[in-house]
């Protein structure tokens, strides 16, 4: 926008003087180049930022997956518990027979007697082991129940509070029903997506009053939410931008949507600026079809996606 309004003020100059002294187009010249650097530094940023967050959500799912894998493990440990303690329990059943027969025996067949005495022995000796073995893998499937139990506690805990933050954003957003803007939970995830009819108009990364005050009620429950990490991500139709200026195209035009609204949540003092990231997403991740107005409207859109931090649970999974 500053580019578009230095061009329409060197033309304008120009209409009415019919000359620009050199120093001032040149100074004219400059500035413009660094705004199409800082530009081309955001749609770089803004690359890596998109590549940050699909590496968070692959995380997420490897999470998962260990998680999955270790419930496994821990099933297949109760199976051998439960097949080492049955054959404990025959052993002891053969030792007992033994016994039984060795005390019956006849003093004449001592030889029969001594074999007797030697298996029991042996039987004693592994009876011995296998009860040793079994005590450890009984301590060992308790220990990761347990650990389990403490994950799955977490992970139940913290879809809990993934709803009670769904819950409050609605509230706090129902004044905004009807207008383009949706709360829900999906994938571990809370999405907020305001429509740009409520937001911005056409071509223009401004926000307008209504708009602002839906982001400043979403910036008063991050800052009481101090360990929710927040993705803004701008998204247009595939209708090519026409402008000019320091708009190249709808990627620039996405990111500078996204930035704008991070600003606003910026103005929240209680908002930590570590917790926000904004991507711009051109035309490519759409929410309906472009192939009517109805779609081009619902695609035009800012999503603010709120992930809880897996820090913690990262941490377990690597103990155990």
């Amino acid at each position: 926008m500053r580019i578009k309004t230095i061009s329409a003020g060197i033309l304008a100059f120009a209409l009415m003087t019919s000359c620009v002294s050199k120093k001032v187009y040149t100074d004219l010249e400059t500035k413009y180049a660094d705004l199409k650097k800082e530009n081309r530094t955001l749609s770089d940023e803004n690359k890596t930022i998109s590549k940050e967050r699909n590496e968070l959500d692959l995380k997420s799912k490897d999470l998962q997956a260990q998680l999955d894998k270790l419930k496994s493990e821990r099933d297949k440990l109760s199976k051998d518990y439960a097949s080492t303690k049955s054959g404990f329990d025959n052993l002891q059943s053969s030792y007992n027979d033994l016994e039984k027969s060795s005390g019956e025996t006849n003093a004449t067949i001592s030889k029969k007697n001594r074999e007797l005495l030697a298996e029991l022995e042996a039987k004693q000796k592994a009876l011995t082991a296998e009860q040793e073995r079994l005590n450890k893998l009984k301590a060992e499937l308790q220990d990761r129940s347990q650990r389990v139990d403490e994950l799955e506690g977490m992970i139940a805990a913290q879809e809990a509070g993934l709803k009670k933050l769904k819950e409050t954003l609605s509230k706090a957003l129902n004044g905004f029903e009807g207008k383009g803007l949706t709360v829900e939970q999906k994938n571990g995830k809370v999405y907020v997506s305001m429509e740009n009819k409520l937001l911005f108009g056409s071509g223009s990364w401004n926000v307008g009053a209504e708009g602002k005050k839906a982001v400043v009620e979403v910036g008063k429950v991050l800052a009481a939410n101090p360990d929710i990490s927040v993705l803004i991500e701008g998204h247009t139709d595939n209708v090519a931008y026409n402008g000019s200026g320091q708009i190249n195209d709808n990627w620039d035009l996405s990111t500078k949507r996204a930035t704008a609204i991070v600003h606003i949540l910026r103005e929240n003092k209680g908002v930590d600026a570590k917790n926000l990231t904004a991507a711009g997403r051109s035309e490519f991740a759409p929410v309906a079809g472009n192939d009517s107005a109805e779609g081009k409207s619902k695609n035009r859109r800012i999503e603010i996606i709120l992930t809880p931090k897996l820090d913690e649970i990262s941490k377990m999974l690597n103990e155990i």
